[in-house]
């Protein structure tokens, strides 16, 4: 299985790129101006301070990337471009073709509306896509790779609601974080190397809606995410690649307001055609709810 695994990691890797300009909000929760291009102003201007629990417009999925890292993780090598966890652009779950930024940008109906480096100390690159059908927004954040555990705990911490965010592009005002309506995390299965001393539990009454796609991760999360109220859309029963084309099929069901038995086929199906195995092997790798 884990040969298969890696060989399924081998992707050539691509670079992707855009701009906007938006406004976010700074980490003590005053929105602030964000120039274009991805130059984050030295004295942003603070326009005002939003509430701490907000209700999105428009569905707001909040994805959260740890980038694939040879020396900082516990996993089977791949070819050291795409295993760089410093590297976003060549990166296998990120700039890769079937990497989160460059695969949602040239092959789905999502709209690459921002990219921006260094969100915060350890994301460093930030990308936003707003989905052409039904106006939704992903926020997308790549993880440096040697900070996983913190990509782990700022991701239980929004599925928690211990953390909650807004930012705005154009008129939009998207809440992010702990204020998504869904969220998500893609990469390696970073509990199977390290251990979180403590997850928060659930802040308000929201049941967030939530991805997990690295390898067996309903079996690393389970436990925790019952405690929080967390309602699972699509994790995983055993190893797996977690490239993005399993991310966009389970988001179009999730836009769509299907079950979870039609997004599992949904993501299933996608699993299956890009990894080369069968069907029923992919619906028993990829599951939905508890």
């Amino acid at each position: 299985m884990k040969q298969l695994f890696a060989l399924a990691l081998l992707r050539r890797a691509v670079l992707a790129g855009s701009a906007f300009t938006f406004i976010a909000c700074s980490d003590n929760g005053a929105i602030t101006q964000i120039a274009p291009a991805g130059k984050i102003n030295k004295k942003p201007s603070v326009i005002i301070s939003p509430s701490r629990i907000f209700n999105n417009r428009h569905k707001v999925i909040h994805v959260f990337v740890a980038l694939c890292d040879n020396l900082h993780q516990g996993i089977e090598p791949v070819p050291k471009g795409i295993g760089n966890g410093q590297d976003p652009g060549t990166n296998l779950y990120w700039g890769c073709d079937y990497g989160v930024k460059a695969f949602f940008k040239k092959y789905t109906g999502w709209q690459l509306v921002y990219t921006g480096k260094k969100a915060s100390a350890h994301i460093l690159e930030r990308c936003i896509f707003r989905h052409s059908l039904t106006g939704s927004y992903m926020v997308a954040d790549a993880y440096d790779g040697a900070f996983i555990k913190n990509t782990m705990q700022d991701f239980e911490n929004a599925v928690a609601g211990a953390v909650t965010d807004t930012l705005i592009i154009k008129k939009d005002t998207l809440g992010i974080a702990g204020n998504a309506n869904m969220v998500a995390y893609v990469g390696h299965e970073g509990l199977m190397d390290v251990s979180i001393d403590s997850f928060p539990v659930q802040r308000d009454g929201r049941r967030r809606d939530i991805i997990i796609l690295a390898c067996e991760s309903k079996q690393y999360w389970s436990r925790i995410l019952q405690k929080n109220g967390a309602s699972p859309v699509l994790w995983t029963t055993e190893l797996m690649c977690p490239e993005a084309y399993t991310l966009d099929a389970a988001i179009a069901g999730w836009l769509n307001n299907e079950t979870g038995v039609q997004i599992q086929l949904r993501a299933a199906t996608a699993y299956s055609k890009y990894q080369h195995c069968s069907l029923k092997a992919a619906l028993h790798l990829l599951v939905s709810g508890y």
